[in-house]
């Protein structure tokens, strides 16, 4: 049950971040995760919205460098080693984490994290397995 994720390149400057951010507040586009890494010249903000077709189409229209990724969202146990457990089975299973953010829904008693995999179906099926509970994107966008 994969989700779809935002990537976007941004030039490592000042005002670009909030170029973006501002393009999305003034078209309705709730954020609900985001993750910034940065190299030396440019940075990568990954983001999980309210309406991903709809942010897409207007970081385009914006000249704004937008691509699409399938991402995992699981619901772990918010307390040391919650997130153990999910990387453990991954490792056990010899399926590489390639990068992860988290955020704590509301109610404060679940972490949800967002995994980009080597292999989406073959994870998929091993949380399915060992019950790990995967969110759909009505799930993530509803936090």
């Amino acid at each position: 049950m994969s989700i779809m994720q935002l990537s976007v390149f941004l030039e490592n400057k000042l005002g670009r971040l909030k170029e973006v951010l501002n393009i999305l507040s003034n078209n309705n586009i709730n954020i609900r995760a985001l993750s910034l890494a940065e190299k030396s010249s440019y940075g990568m903000l990954r983001l999980i919205v309210c309406d991903s077709e709809k942010a897409m189409e207007i970081l385009k229209k914006e000249n704004i460098a937008v691509n699409t990724a399938s991402v995992i969202a699981v619901g772990v146990s918010d307390k040391p080693g919650g997130l153990l457990e999910i990387v453990n089975l991954l490792e056990k299973n010899s399926i590489n984490v390639e990068y992860l953010y988290a955020f704590v829904d509301k109610s404060g008693d679940k972490a949800v994290v967002v995994l980009r995999v080597e292999d989406i179906s073959r994870a998929e099926k091993i949380f399915s397995e060992n019950g790990v509970k995967m969110l759909s994107e009505k799930d993530v966008k509803s936090f």
